[in-house]
């Protein structure tokens, strides 16, 4: 079965941290942490929408400037989320450029940064024609763990303790549709765009009875939804993707962790010194692969993947990734 979210590091555990999230079938994409992205094709880029950085340390934080070169002049709304203090650090990003000549510009582009506290959500809009001058909403929202819902998927946060607020992240896809490629066949009907209208009106729940028009052969032909779904349609319990990074290993942290992302089929999650270093791990607020690796167990994540590793380790990234692993299946052992 072919997942509909389809993560990857844009860098590799050394370099600096970034999970792109594209979805099948759609031109669009999800950014986790803004680290260095100039491996990811301006292609790809063009399909981000949705930005959510973890904090503001600079290896979390320099690609915006590339996202913004990339976006400057085009038609496109970009949405950035982030810990307390984020509007500042975008404003203080936008502000150090001059925007004397963004008024002849034909298309709008716009950013709209949701700074997520301990209990509100405050947001606020930078247009660039109008200089990125910072638009603040002044209506405060309650900040639940869900800060983004779609029909298909929904995102939720934790804010976690790295000396700062720091963010960790997860994605879960409400179900997953997968199509029967047989079914198409025996109904002689051609893959196309009306397979992805087809999937919205199942996330959004609309009534058995609603038309779907399917091309065919050079014609129309028109499908309920509740047909559709019964020939061409499996559904399964959707994906859900976790993403932890820079944090201190302590009880508050795994708490907050475990309500926000429990049994997840895939986890990013740091792993920057070894145990032999624990002490310095602490100091630094981070996790030793060794933790990465307990941890993982306590959340019964099907698939670990340990990244943001400390350079200091630069041949031993072997020795990192198998003590994340010994540590997780241990501790799956032990419970």
């Amino acid at each position: 079965m072919r997942p509909s979210l389809l993560p990857r590091l844009v860098n590799d555990p050394f370099e600096d941290p970034a999970l792109f999230i594209r979805f099948l079938f759609e031109n669009r994409a999800f950014l986790f942490d803004l680290g260095d992205i100039y491996n990811l094709s301006t292609r790809d880029i063009l399909k981000i929408s949705h930005v959510f950085v973890t904090h503001a340390h600079m290896d979390h934080f320099v690609g915006f400037d590339r996202l913004l070169r990339i976006f400057l002049g085009r038609d496109k709304k970009l949405h950035l989320f982030g810990p307390l203090g984020i509007i500042k650090n975008v404003a203080g990003k936008l502000s150090g450029y001059q925007w004397n000549l963004v008024e002849q510009f034909r298309h709008s582009f716009s950013i709209e940064v949701t700074e997520i506290r301990n209990d509100v959500i405050k947001s606020c809009t930078f247009k660039c024609q109008d200089r990125f001058e910072p638009h603040h909403d002044n209506h405060d929202h309650v900040f639940s763990s869900c800060v983004l819902r779609d029909p298909a998927f929904s995102v939720h946060v934790a804010v976690l303790d790295h000396r700062i607020p720091c963010l960790a992240l997860c994605i879960q896809e409400a179900f997953h549709i997968n199509i029967i490629k047989d079914a198409l066949v025996a109904l002689d009907l051609v893959p196309g765009p009306w397979l992805q209208s087809f999937k919205q009106a199942l996330y959004r729940n609309l009534p058995s009875d609603t038309p779907i028009d399917v091309p065919s052969n050079g014609s129309t032909k028109q499908y309920s939804v509740g047909q559709l779904s019964h020939r061409i349609a499996k559904i399964s319990p959707g994906q859900k993707i976790a993403y932890i990074a820079d944090i201190v290993f302590s009880p508050e942290n795994i708490n907050k962790l475990m309500k926000l992302a429990p049994e997840c089929d895939q986890l990013y999650i740091e792993a920057a010194f070894l145990d032999q270093d624990h002490s310095i791990a602490q100091n630094k607020y981070h996790l030793t692969a060794r933790q990465a690796g307990r941890i993982a167990a306590m959340l019964s994540a099907k698939k670990v993947i340990p990244f943001h590793f400390s350079p200091r380790y630069m041949d031993k990234g072997a020795l990192i990734e198998a003590e994340t692993m010994e540590a997780f299946n241990a501790s799956r052992k032990r419970q």
